[in-house]
């Protein structure tokens, strides 16, 4: 339990219905019962008990103002494990933030950013997996990055992690006998199981690993570069993702000069658009200053809509974009299928991951493009409720782990003796500790909950 007792707004800022100041500490009651006076004077803000709700007034220096709900909850049965009261008022920075004064003058502390999460974790109400997955979920824009986060709240990745510990565990117990106390007579490992337990564990490790940039793009988006020449349909393409007039269209070459910013919801990604100039080559300077931008922009973005006009042949300016692309996640759009085709796709087909005729103008594309982006960036094979890693501490972590597995099996094929198997599986078992949070740091702990916001 935390000495203090914290107090914050735990809702968005701004009007709404209604604005929620949490208290969390063995004072939360006592600080409630000086700003809140149930309507009913029969009842005891220090009686209440646990998962009750009360109607009353809100005070501060024995003046009224406003009325609302408290919710209570008594220790260990709440998400910090300890005495919490949820003060319900009506929203509104102003009603709000009186109320969180209230609540200081009367003996509360403020709370830190993701401090209520942090006392979670630190009374065993959360593991360290479950406290990250806290913002994952508050932060997710579409579904199926809601999905991921939640199943990560609800101990999917704990206990996918939990069983890879457990059996490195049991083959390490063994492992350990068998070197330490050679009287005893421990049989050795058979090296068909000792291969068997080694190999499961890193297939298990390396898909977690190798599905993390997918899970990524599901929680957090990606930037997406619309590159291509003048007029070839970039803007037009901006304007068909965002569902409305994001960017300037015209006829004339050079009407976007500078890189225009929107996101957009593309089925359950979210794209963070850069509509980039018209690559040419140009002698005017502010010109010439947007396409310098647009090519950072490329190299810069998770994906890239490169954009061409079918209905002229390529250009050197097309096929120099092509080889830019090459190696990238990239989609090759050919624009303008509505009219003549004469562009000759092959000549840019092997840069890309795949190339997809379309017509900005129409409607349908936008889900042509939605399920090509869905299939490049491996989101379409991503089970929502499955286990994921999510950030570069679990990805690191599990990294470390399942080199580690790779050198105990590499070790037992060259003949290097268990002894130094048993090295590596410690090692392992040692990254899916700090990956959990079993033997975390307080630095890692301070990185975990560095971006939280206050109220969480």
């Amino acid at each position: 339990m935390q000495e203090t007792t914290i107090a914050a707004i735990a809702t968005a800022p701004g009007a709404g219905g209604i604005a929620v100041v949490r208290l969390s500490g063995a004072e939360s009651y006592a600080v409630a019962e000086k700003v809140f006076l149930p309507a009913n004077a029969a009842k005891k803000v220090r009686e209440a008990k646990g998962y009750t709700a009360l109607f009353g007034n809100f005070v501060e220096k024995g003046e009224t103002f406003d009325e609302g709900v408290a919710l209570f909850f008594r220790a260990p049965h709440s998400y910090t494990g300890e005495d919490v009261v949820e003060l319900s008022c009506h929203g509104g920075n102003a009603v709000a933030q009186r109320l969180v004064e209230a609540c200081l003058a009367a003996g509360a502390q403020p709370a830190a950013p993701g401090e209520y999460t942090r006392r979670a974790f630190l009374n065993g109400k959360l593991g360290l997996t479950q406290a990250e997955a806290v913002m994952d979920l508050i932060s997710a824009d579409g579904r199926q990055g809601a999905a991921l986060a939640n199943a990560a709240l609800t101990g999917a990745l704990a206990k996918k992690i939990g069983a890879q510990k457990e059996a490195l565990t049991a083959l390490q117990a063994h492992l350990a006998a068998w070197v330490d106390f050679p009287e005893e007579d421990v049989p050795e490992l058979e090296p068909q199981q000792l291969r068997r337990v080694l190999e499961g564990v890193y297939r298990e490790l390396d898909t977690l690993i190798r599905n993390y940039s997918a899970g990524t793009v599901l929680r957090e988006g990606v930037d997406c570069a619309i590159v291509g020449r003048p007029n070839a349909g970039k803007s037009t393409l901006l304007n068909l993702l965002a569902g409305f007039d994001r960017a300037i269209v015209t006829p004339v070459a050079g009407t976007t000069r500078d890189v225009v910013e929107q996101a957009v919801q593309l089925g359950d990604i979210r794209l963070n658009l850069f509509d980039t100039a018209g690559l040419r080559q140009t002698q005017d300077a502010i010109e010439a200053e947007g396409i310098r931008r647009s090519w950072k922009k490329l190299e810069e973005a998770g994906l890239i809509l490169a954009v061409f006009d079918g209905s002229e042949p390529p250009t050197r300016e097309d096929l120099e974009l092509a080889q830019r692309c090459a190696g990238r996640p990239a989609i090759a759009l050919v624009n303008k299928e509505d009219k003549p085709t004469r562009f000759d796709a092959e000549l840019v087909a092997p840069c890309f991951a795949m190339v997809l005729p379309v017509c900005c103008q129409e409607e349908g594309t936008r889900k042509v493009i939605a399920a090509a982006v869905a299939r490049l960036l491996g989101t379409s094979s991503i089970d929502p409720h499955a286990a994921s890693l999510s950030g570069q501490r679990q990805l690191s972590a599990a990294l470390r782990a399942r080199d580690a597995v790779a050198g105990a099996l590499e070790g037992a094929q060259s003949g290097f003796g268990l002894d130094a198997v048993s090295v590596c599986v410690d090692d392992a078992l040692d990254a899916l500790c700090q990956l959990t949070g079993e033997n975390a740091s307080e630095a890692v702990i301070e990185q975990v909950f560095e971006r939280f916001c206050v109220g969480k």
